[in-house]
């Protein structure tokens, strides 16, 4: 983070897990990076629904379960620009976070922390699509050679080395669009510190309709007013609290 100014890390993967987010050690690395002054955004996991298509709460994956990172559960835009019809996608992972922490007496705490901090449209997103660094024989990444008819061929476009794109959905295909709305956070003001990055994206949030807390957190993710907001608040706070101008918290 110091040597090459690292401020944002997007961390598109999730591991089930049962353990407290206290002795997690995908958790403790995280809050390693938080603690170094980098963003951190975590995937919330794709695991919203059951085998039987149930709702399924408490599904919540680490390191997604860290109360220090932004955590991004999935949206569907439905191919509209306004927001009234947006939803939750039904895989994203839903709160409360259950992971358990034994004391020493044997008693089983469970975190319970309200989780997603928002969402972010991750259905059917259109980016770039990985191949081997061969121009003259370029490969496709696996899972586009096994899924090209569904995340290939829908898109209509020529493909040419360079230039491949594909179509991903998930909670992973969400988080990316955080990580970058942190670094135009950090772009309007670079004085903004982790936790404030949080507050700033989840303050600005637009909720969604007919969605609870556990399925979207604060909402919809809103970059304009974020940025809007960032731009409001003196710029050397970091640096200020690096400095002990100022107490954290």
């Amino acid at each position: 983070a110091r040597e090459y100014n690292t401020r944002v890390v997007n961390m598109s993967l999730a591991a089930s897990s049962t353990e407290s987010w206290e002795i997690g050690p995908l958790c403790g690395a995280v809050r390693s990076a938080a603690a170094a002054g980098i963003t951190v955004v975590v995937a919330a996991g794709n695991f919203g629904q059951s085998s039987q298509g149930a709702e399924a709460f408490g599904t919540i994956s680490a390191p997604a379960n860290d109360p220090t990172v932004i955590t991004v559960g999935s949206a569907h835009f439905h191919d509209s620009v306004t927001r009234s019809d947006d939803t939750v996608n039904f895989f994203s992972s839903r709160g409360p976070t259950r992971g358990t922490l034994v004391t020493p007496t044997g008693t089983e705490v469970v975190d319970n922390l309200i989780k997603p901090d928002l969402v972010a449209p991750g259905n059917r997103i259109v980016s770039a699509a990985a191949t081997s660094a061969d121009p003259q024989s370029p490969v496709w990444n696996l899972i586009a050679r096994n899924n090209a008819s569904t995340l290939v061929a829908p898109l209509g476009i020529a493909q040419s080395y360079g230039e491949t794109q594909m179509l991903m959905s998930g909670t992973s295909a969400a988080a990316p669009l955080l990580a970058g709305a942190a670094a135009l956070l950090l772009q309007a003001n670079p004085g903004l510190t982790p936790p404030l990055v949080k507050a700033i994206l989840q303050h600005t949030a637009q909720p969604l309709p007919n969605a609870s807390l556990l399925q979207q957190g604060a909402g919809m993710l809103n970059i304009e007013g974020a940025v809007r907001l960032a731009r409001s608040i003196r710029t050397d706070i970091a640096g200020a609290i690096e400095a002990g101008i100022i107490a954290a918290g």
